[in-house]
């Protein structure tokens, strides 16, 4: 009863939409509800769903029928690739706040270089429904060119960290002018890229969060393994299934190289060569980064294990993008036995649940692993 009583006295206090403000944002919109899953924002126009496309199975049930706020903007920037609202400006991100709130906050960077509605139907669909508010960033760059921010190897990753911390403290100040207190827990919850950015914070903000859920996220690391060293000599040796397996692709996912190599390896390692190692002029194939040793820019953005909060890791044993072996199984090595940790390795799982429609006899969808390992992250860190 105390409970409910805490809730409605919020609900009445609470300011309208229009007086909460983000704080350290140069724009911001606002709008009221009726339905702040995707269900509803697409029909107002409030997210895109190409942001989030190729996500999940179309076999995916979501919930529905969320009212509450949303609130959209974005923070001092001088980069303007994300043109989201024809803003034409970086740093964007979305807030949204739930009317029957549960306490709790989640907060959580974009997979890839998408833009900031990219986590809408995977994440913020589901703890919406469960009461918790939403905070999600672009990272503060976007698309394939990502790589121009900044002016350093190593700038416009290294901005991923702090626009995620950026907006966990502004989320939080939002929550306290909604509901008339703060969080009682924040968690953190990312795929990819942004399972990544759930890794760093938790090794470097641990402060700001109770706890997190890192999907398949991506190892940057000094030395020993990362996308730069395994990618490369999984390009020279296609089609040749032992140089493949050699560089850690697992037995078992060989139906799934074809696509990932016409789609994924050769752009993903292009991509971060040209941020974190820009100089290199050769082919994608024979990069050999601990030849190069890019250690200076990597070392801005590299991961210890060394996690200060509760983190669950769940990764699929058919990921054909970030392969476990060298990436979950070495994360899980470097956070050792001794921090707040626990590691799923999810049978069949891949790096993209939209392959499930493809294979649906051979894979498995890691979406229901995330919503039972956030639930499980529930249990741990709540009394």
């Amino acid at each position: 009863m105390l409970v409910a009583l805490t809730l409605v006295a919020s609900l009445l206090t609470a300011p309208a939409a229009g007086e909460l403000t983000v704080p350290g944002a140069e724009k911001l919109i606002s709008a009221t509800l009726d339905d702040l899953t995707t269900a509803g924002t697409t029909l107002t126009g409030h997210t895109d769903p190409a942001d989030w496309a190729g996500l999940h199975s179309k076999a995916t049930v979501n919930p529905t029928g969320v009212p509450g706020t949303q609130l959209d903007g974005y923070f001092p920037d001088t980069s303007t690739g994300n043109a989201t609202h024809g803003w034409n400006h970086d740093s964007q991100f979305v807030i949204r706040l739930p009317d029957r709130w549960n306490g709790g906050l989640v907060v959580s960077g974009t997979p890839g270089n998408r833009e900031q509605y990219a986590n809408d139907y995977t994440i913020s669909d589901w703890v919406l429904s469960k009461g918790y508010a939403f905070a999600a960033t672009d990272k503060g760059n976007v698309g394939v060119t990502f790589h121009e921010d900044g002016r350093r190897p190593g700038d416009a990753i290294a901005e991923w960290n702090d626009r995620v911390t950026q907006l966990a403290v502004a989320a939080k100040s939002v929550v306290r002018q909604r509901y008339g207190r703060p969080p009682a827990r924040t968690f953190m919850a990312g795929l990819s890229n942004g399972g990544y950015l759930v890794r760093w914070q938790l090794e470097n903000r641990g402060w700001l969060y109770d706890g997190g859920v890192d999907w398949e996220g991506t190892l940057f690391r000094v030395k020993g393994d990362n996308l730069l060293n395994f990618l490369p000599p999984a390009l020279k040796a296609y089609p040749d299934e032992a140089g493949v397996r050699a560089a850690g692709f697992a037995p078992g996912s060989e139906f799934l190289w074809p696509f990932h190599r016409q789609y994924y390896w050769e752009l993903t390692q292009q991509l971060y060569q040209k941020e974190l190692d820009p100089s290199y002029a050769g082919a994608a194939a024979d990069y050999d980064y601990d030849a190069r040793r890019p250690y200076a820019a990597m070392a801005r953005i590299g991961l210890t294990g060394r996690i200060t909060k509760p983190l669950i890791t769940i990764h699929g044993t058919l990921d054909s993008l970030l392969p476990i072996s060298r990436d979950s199984d070495v994360y899980a090595r470097m956070v050792g036995p001794h921090r707040p940790f626990r590691y799923h390795r999810i049978e069949g799982g891949n790096h993209l649940d939209s392959l499930v429609d493809v294979y649906p006899d051979r894979l498995r969808p890691m979406l229901p692993a995330f919503r039972d390992a956030f639930q499980e992250l529930e249990g741990w860190v709540t009394p």
